[in-house]
């Protein structure tokens, strides 16, 4: 259900064409080399294409640092016990990649290693709120995914993301929820991209979320709406398998809530960046960015 919409639609030239044409003729992604080095869903980053994906992922750390949040590096792999605690396993281990003999497994998001430090942890009440943001590279199979939605950026196998994570007194855990959902908001409205809040049904929930709102950015070559951030409150379900504890004002044990968010994951922003900013002649860079990138424009 939609709640929430802003941003202007873009109009676009009479040649537009979606981002994965837009890469090839600026030279910003081949996605046959990265079929040929790895996969299909593994894209190379090329050039300026490379610059602004990188320049994206300074802009969201550098943000999520000025709102309060700590960056951390976490692992790219984890055990059975981290993909347990967060609720990847056993129920989404079908779309995990498994390096078999260490019995590890490729992240699908930096959500499992950065709430995974506070796993078996009892904090004090006066920790929170708790706040940790990551960027990793982030790993799905993606299994039964074809067709044209899948095209160019809009399914890979791997991408980049940056993650906000919030451990919160119960009580304040849907006040948090409703601050990262605008937070995010404020990211998007920086990019100058159209976007929508949608609130999920129960039967769109996945098994360890009690609430989630997805944000969706306006696609306009494509003339769809991508998702591009799904912002959770778990409650005390990650905390009750993590055995995520703290002592409250009685120094009695209670259950953390915990919170996830994508502050942004880049393909298909990226993908909607290029589309919606195509013009006769090249592609233009939001303002926000510029500093980031070093250049305004791509043109041939």
């Amino acid at each position: 259900m939609t709640i929430y919409e802003e941003g202007k639609m873009p109009a676009l030239p009479k040649n537009a064409v979606p981002h994965w044409d837009l890469a090839s003729k600026y030279n910003l992604i081949d996605f046959e080399l990265g079929t040929k080095i790895t996969g299909a869903g593994f894209p190379v980053f090329i050039g300026k294409g490379a610059k602004l994906q990188r320049a994206l992922i300074s802009f969201f750390l550098d943000r999520a640092i000025e709102a309060g949040y700590t960056e951390v590096i976490p692992p790219l792999m984890v055990n059975e016990d981290s993909g347990f605690g967060t609720g990847q396993l056993p129920d989404k281990d079908g779309q995990m990649y498994h390096a078999q003999i260490d019995n590890l497994f490729l992240i699908p998001t930096a959500e499992v290693p950065v709430t995974n430090i506070f796993r078996d942890v009892i904090l004090k009440q006066s920790d929170f709120p708790i706040k940790r943001v990551a960027y990793t590279p982030c790993f799905r199979r993606e299994a039964g995914s074809y067709g044209k939605d899948v095209r160019g950026l809009n399914r890979l196998h791997q991408f980049d993301k940056v993650e906000i994570v919030q451990l919160q007194h119960p009580s304040k855990s849907y006040e948090t929820l409703d601050q990262m959902v605008d937070y995010v908001q404020g990211l998007l409205r920086d990019l100058e991209l159209p976007f929508r809040a949608l609130r999920l049904c129960g039967g769109d929930l996945g098994t360890a979320s009690a609430k989630t709102i997805d944000l969706e950015v306006y696609s306009a070559a494509q003339d769809k709406w991508l998702e591009v951030s799904s912002v959770s409150n778990f409650e005390s379900y990650q905390a009750n398998r993590l055995k995520l504890r703290f002592k409250n004002t009685d120094q009695k044990s209670e259950l953390a809530h915990t919170l996830n968010g994508s502050a942004l994951a880049l393909p298909r922003i990226f993908a909607a960046l290029l589309e919606n900013n195509q013009t006769e002649t090249g592609i233009n860079i939001p303002k926000i960015l510029h500093a980031y990138t070093g250049f305004k424009s791509i043109e041939k």
